[in-house]
């Protein structure tokens, strides 16, 4: 049975110890992109020929990426070894040309200026036997020093003697401490690098090739879409390799960061930290909204998408799914038209940038779909609050709970793309998927009025952006009215604790005035008594006769 990983705690696999018995079976397809560098790529193939896995299990395609002198195979390389060329420059087009030649059950990329140590492969295949939906990277150490010979190589027990001393992958070897090895991370994906990474070709075929619009930063976004297709990211440091020289983020990361950010940042919504401005569009987003446009009339359909649209999450884009292609743009007869609410409907968004008319709703790459049944308005804050929860808590899905006095209960639904693929590989027959992502991930309901959502017609008409602007305005002055108002009631509190204070100090004075009057007074009192028994005493007794 496969193992069912939560969230991205792969700390519940126990793979086999380096150079422990077991039977390797499954195939891992090595592609090396290459772009000159003749001697580099020769050592690269030289430690792949004295690997520890299989040679029998062990494809390696190079792909030449248009060099000039042309590459060639080396003498000491792995004896499945392919070159093939690709003349559309770019890593990501050599790249998927190598997949498009792979047939191996993983894949493995490894860049031409990279040299593993004997254990590499077998380091990250141990893994993949264990899950099919695995992602493995290496940990690197990045060389100056001068290149041995590829014969040196493919002696060699340990490269160390070569290539020490090396720099780390820090920023990698980062992460991975921060996050307890990836399992207290929001976005493991980030680890993948094209470097020495694999995964799964069960995993790929969800995710999709690289993207060739990508100039840089093309590893994390394809990272960002193993992770949407249920990937789990392992960073294992046992399985080493050698860079030779440094990285391009050492030798200019400002110019690096500043190209990969604005290349990224529409493609990933997990990094939220780029998307600052308030209002903008992004090539995914962070949230995707299914309204089934055959499931209740215009009015209906209307009012939940343009509640959608009134919020104050912007990040999102609307599927509003129905058979489309069934309207007869000719119609002479509109009102009597039985799809006249579809075509109302498209009519009404057919230049609304944030959605989509679609016949139904494919897979996304979007992180959350929220499924929201028609005639059902979220207020302005909920989908906010909603995503806000589903983060925080790292839920699969969120359960909105909208009605349950009628026959059927009615019922949104947030779902974690990550989660529900990555069930949908494990789920068994018969089994419900949503018992696969709580098992995984976790579930949980909520009550849909207590996250503002009401019925189309109980919702309040949607204000023009001039009344909102409006009383935008008014909310903030009467804002810094209120905060005016109490800074001078704290004042006021200050001065009548001045003034308690001081009355608190007097009333102590008075007490210990009249305390001292008292004592004086009685003082005079014992006097004023011990002169009159004096004077008394003093007078002479005289004798009367009865």
């Amino acid at each position: 049975m496969t193992p069912r990983i939560r969230r991205n705690d792969y700390t519940v696999l126990n793979p086999p110890a380096l150079g422990a018995s077991w039977t390797p079976r499954l195939r891992v397809s090595v592609i090396v992109p290459a772009y000159g560098g003749q001697d580099k790529l020769d050592l690269t193939l030289a430690g792949l020929a004295v690997q520890t896995y299989p040679s029998d299990l062990l494809d390696v395609i190079v792909v030449d990426n248009g060099s000039v002198p042309p590459l060639r195979l080396p003498e000491i390389r792995p004896h499945r070894t392919r070159l093939i060329v690709c003349p559309v420059p770019g890593r990501a087009n050599a790249r998927n040309a190598g997949l498009a030649a792979a047939t191996g059950d993983v894949i493995h990329w490894m860049d031409s200026d990279i040299v593993p140590e004997r254990e590499e492969v077998e380091a990250h295949m141990r893994w993949h036997h264990l899950a099919p939906y695995l992602s493995v990277t290496s940990y690197l150490r990045f060389t100056t020093a001068p290149l041995p010979a590829a014969s040196d190589v493919a002696r060699a027990d340990d490269l160390a003697k070569f290539f020490e001393p090396a720099e780390p992958h820090t920023w990698i070897e980062e992460l991975v401490e921060r996050s307890q090895g990836l399992t207290r991370t929001s976005r493991p994906f980030s680890i993948h690098i094209g470097g020495a990474a694999s995964f799964s070709a069960k995993l790929l075929e969800r995710a999709g090739p690289m993207d060739p619009e990508m100039i840089l930063g093309q590893d994390t976004e394809m990272g960002y879409r193993l992770a949407q297709a249920g990937g789990v990211f392992i960073p294992d440091p046992q399985a080493r390799a050698y860079h030779l020289g440094p990285s391009m983020r050492m030798r200019d990361s400002e110019s690096i960061n500043r190209v990969s950010h604005a290349l990224v940042t529409g493609r990933i919504p997990t990094y939220r930290w780029l998307r600052t401005h308030p209002r903008r569009q992004w090539k995914v987003p962070a949230l995707e909204v299914v309204v089934d446009a055959a499931a209740g009339g215009y009015d209906d359909v209307r009012g939940s998408v343009d509640a959608v649209l009134a919020g104050t999450l912007t990040d999102l884009e609307v599927l509003l799914t129905g058979p489309w292609d069934a309207i007869n743009p000719e119609q002479r007869t509109p009102l009597t038209d039985p799809r006249l609410d579809l075509s109302l409907l498209r009519a009404h968004y057919a230049h609304e940038g944030r959605v989509r008319l679609v016949a139904e709703a494919p897979d996304t790459v979007a992180p959350f779909r929220l499924r929201l049944p028609a005639g059902w308005a979220p207020g302005e804050d909920s989908l906010a609050r909603l995503l806000a929860l589903a983060r925080n808590e790292t839920l699969g899905l969120v359960s909105v709970l909208l009605d349950e006095d009628s026959e059927d209960v009615v019922v949104a639904r947030l779902e974690r793309t990550e989660a529900f693929a990555r069930a949908d590989m494990l789920v068994a027959e018969g089994e419900d998927v949503d018992d696969a992502v709580d098992e995984i991930f976790g579930t949980f309901w909520v009550d849909g009025e207590t996250y503002g959502f009401v019925r189309r017609s109980d919702a309040g008409p949607f204000m023009s952006v001039r009344d909102a602007y409006k009383a935008r305005i008014e909310a903030q002055a009467e804002v810094e009215r209120l905060t005016k108002e109490v800074e001078r009631l704290r004042g006021q509190v200050d001065r009548w604790r001045g003034e308690a204070a001081r009355w608190r100090k007097s009333a102590v004075e008075f007490r210990r005035e009249i305390g001292g009057l008292r004592r004086e007074i009685s003082a005079l009192r014992r006097e004023q008594g011990l002169k009159g028994l004096a004077r008394g005493l003093a007078r002479p007794f005289t004798f009367k006769r009865s």
